[in-house]
């Protein structure tokens, strides 16, 4: 994917940025991954496992009335995991420790989504339209044939002719 790199340097500016980051994943609502700095987390399993996060909680915005999904935030224990939507078709998954402050997470967390969103939506290929045609040129059709209507004679006081004149 030719947006790989440039969504690791986002990473890179967000761990920056986010000091209690663990991790970062960009993955399709597919589930597959496009780009991860996931040390100790297996990237593959995070980007299904974020899928299936992502279809639960579109179902729950749209079932409660609450519009287009923006984020979701999961807290363990030992820390959290954040989902953006990235775009029409990515989402951004980040990994932070339990000391990260959850207000600057958001904050950085739905700016380098919509980052990385304008990166993978410049580089997703244009929706397939139905099978091209062949490149041989189809014979023209021909135009349509015009006919015209008889008009009713118009009468004018002034000018007023019967066929019986001459």
């Amino acid at each position: 994917m030719a947006a790989e790199a440039p969504i690791l340097d986002e990473f890179r500016r967000l761990r920056a940025r986010v000091p209690q980051l663990t991790g970062a994943l960009a993955a399709g609502v597919d589930g597959l991954v496009l780009a991860h700095d996931t040390p100790g987390v297996e990237p593959d399993g995070l980007a299904a496992l974020t899928a299936a996060a992502l279809g639960v909680a579109m179902r729950v915005t749209d079932a409660t009335g609450r519009g287009d999904f923006r984020e979701l935030l999961v807290r363990g224990k030992d820390g959290y995991v954040a989902t953006y939507a990235a775009g029409r078709t990515a989402v951004l998954t980040l990994l932070a420790s339990d000391g990260v402050n959850v207000g600057r997470l958001h904050l950085e967390g739905r700016r380098a989504g919509a980052r990385i969103g304008e990166l993978v939506d410049a580089n997703a290929e244009p929706p397939r339209r139905s099978p091209a045609k062949s490149s041989a040129k189809e014979p023209a059709k021909p135009m349509p044939t015009r006919t015209r209507n008889a008009r009713s004679a118009r009468t004018t006081t002034a000018n007023a002719r019967t066929t019986t004149e001459s």
